[in-house]
């Protein structure tokens, strides 16, 4: 584990100041050499795009990640709590997956095999950087910004996506785009309206009696990815209500750390370089 370093050195998109909440972060996590296969996830926490749950949603998670030799990036996104709405959570996920790639052969990922994870809000943030994505700017000064910013597979747990279905949660939209969203930009932000056939490769777990964020979440982006012909795999738990992470009590959801292994061995994504 390194120390969390400053996603934008020279100062983040719209920054209101100069203070640690107006400067968004990113932690390497790198799995023993023995064991690392080239894999990496940036992980984004969740917390209603108003905190972040940065221990079981993303420490914990993090070297869980290592344990299976993937490499990790843990991603303190500017959200309400910091003063910040849209678009600088997205502009911070997307730059994450810049970094990584950018830095792909310091730090010793395939530049081919980055992907991004998110739970609740975060999950939403992964599922808008898995639908608003582009292939960088060739004339940048900044190095980083010349890359792609795709994720090459997504990962969603109990992920907030729409924010037009009465299954919405409210609380992440209002903290994200405010109480009276343009329609426009509300749609634009309802991930499962957003998937095309260029979408990443997607993991999604729910539990079914989880009435903070439905599930329903989860089953509108996976029939959306399903249309679009994008593979995704989807596991809607028994138990668990929301905010699992990384808890392992015994519980239906502890099962989807094994279930998510299971995915990314069969998508490739463990075999060594």
């Amino acid at each position: 584990m390194s120390n969390a370093e400053p996603l934008w050195p020279n100062g983040a998109p719209g920054a209101k100041g100069n203070e640690p909440n107006d400067k968004p972060t990113l932690t390497t996590f790198l799995p023993e050499p023995a064991v690392a296969t080239g894999a990496s996830i940036v992980v984004c926490p969740g917390g209603g795009y108003g905190g972040l749950a940065t221990d079981h949603e993303g420490v914990k998670v993090a070297r869980w990640l290592n344990s299976i030799g993937v490499a990790a990036f843990m991603l303190e996104y500017r959200h309400a709590g910091r003063g910040y709405a849209h678009p600088a959570p997205l502009q911070d996920a997307q730059r994450a997956i810049r970094t990584v790639r950018g830095r792909a052969g310091s730090l010793g990922p395939d530049p081919e095999r980055i992907g991004i994870m998110g739970f609740s809000a975060g999950g939403h943030l992964a599922s808008t950087a898995s639908t608003h994505f582009d292939a960088g700017t060739a004339a940048a000064a900044d190095a980083i910004e010349r890359v792609s910013c795709r994720p090459d597979f997504s990962v969603l747990v109990y992920p907030v996506i729409t924010f037009t279905q009465p299954f919405c949660h409210v609380g992440s939209r209002e903290n994200l785009i405010g109480k009276n969203p343009d329609p426009q930009l509300q749609k634009s932000l309802s991930n499962e309206l957003m998937v095309t056939p260029d979408t990443p490769p997607t993991f999604l777990v729910h539990s079914q009696d989880d009435t903070a964020v439905p599930p329903e979440n989860s089953i509108a982006y996976y029939q959306a990815c399903t249309a679009a012909k994008v593979p995704v795999e989807m596991h809607i738990l028994q138990g668990g209500w929301h905010g699992w992470g990384m808890c392992d009590d015994g519980q239906p959801h502890s099962i989807w750390t094994s279930l998510l292994a299971m995915w990314m061995k069969y998508r490739g994504l463990l075999t060594k370089n």
